[in-house]
């Protein structure tokens, strides 16, 4: 970020200057101890340390003092904006408070409220609130899912990041709809169409997921029960099978990435 790449920027300005400073200082005392020593001992062993040292401080002093130039002479970046410093802050103060798990769900919690106000008065809102509902059970069967149920966890959430994205478009396709002239209509009214069909069988695919998982709980519980019952453990294994299959409709019914043909400009 901009505000960042200034400070780095400043903070190494006044590293290198004061290390400049430190060395010419140096440099100074311990050339005019041997100027001023030399002549009046004689050159000796200690005073060609003296001398050596002072020569050593002297290149090093140099060499800062170049390093500074050619610091300064890069451009200094521009100062952040207020907006961009606020960003910033909020940014730190989220990811201070995902670190603690209660405030991750709180807000977790208020970006759905957040979206779903968005989407006040859109189609969207009903398989809105139905992924929803599915998103939380699935995410209270999480811990339980163990195995191969395990192994869908990454594909839902996927799936339900898709899903909410293509909510999203629908309603900017809606928005659009308002104010778009009577001949391109067609072509808005087309995309909306197929955007809701999307957005209806993927959350309708999410459902039958979660409730495959929550036959995959089931069946786990009931096999921990009878771990000697054959019938049981085949039972766990046809949970298994279904769960696999709804992930994989569900991976064939994820809408794609880019936005269907006339709703250019209306995404987020």
């Amino acid at each position: 970020m901009a505000a960042d790449e200034r400070s780095r920027y400043l903070r190494q300005s006044r590293k290198l200057r004061g290390a400049a400073r430190r060395w010419s200082v140096l440099g100074g005392t311990l050339t005019g101890a041997a100027a001023i020593l030399t002549p009046y001992a004689g050159l000796g062993l200690p005073d060609a340390a003296w001398a050596a040292a002072a020569g050593g401080s002297a290149v090093l002093a140099a060499w800062r003092w170049a390093d500074l130039r050619r610091h300064d002479a890069e451009p200094l970046p521009p100062a952040p904006t207020p907006a961009a410093i606020a960003s910033a802050r909020q940014a730190r103060l989220v990811a201070m408070v995902e670190q603690i798990p209660a405030g991750r769900t709180a807000l977790q919690e208020l970006r759905r409220q957040r979206a779903r106000a968005e989407l006040k008065g859109s189609a969207a809102v009903d398989p809105w609130l139905r992924l929803d509902r599915a998103a939380g059970t699935l995410a209270g069967l999480a811990p339980r899912l163990t195995g191969h149920g395990a192994a869908v966890l990454p594909e839902a959430e996927s799936a339900e990041a898709s899903l909410r994205d293509l909510a999203h478009r629908l309603a900017g396709v809606e928005r659009a709809l308002r104010f778009a002239p009577p001949d391109g209509r067609a072509g808005l009214e087309e995309a909306h169409h197929t955007l809701l069909g999307q957005l209806t069988d993927g959350v309708t695919a999410y459902e039958t997921l979660v409730a495959a998982a929550a036959g995959y709980v089931a069946e786990d519980a009931r096999a921990g029960a009878h771990l000697g019952d054959a019938g049981t453990a085949s039972r766990l294994t046809e949970a298994a099978d279904l769960l696999r299959g709804v992930t994989d409709a569900l991976t064939e019914l994820r809408p794609p990435g880019p936005a269907p043909a006339g709703s250019g400009g209306t995404s987020r």
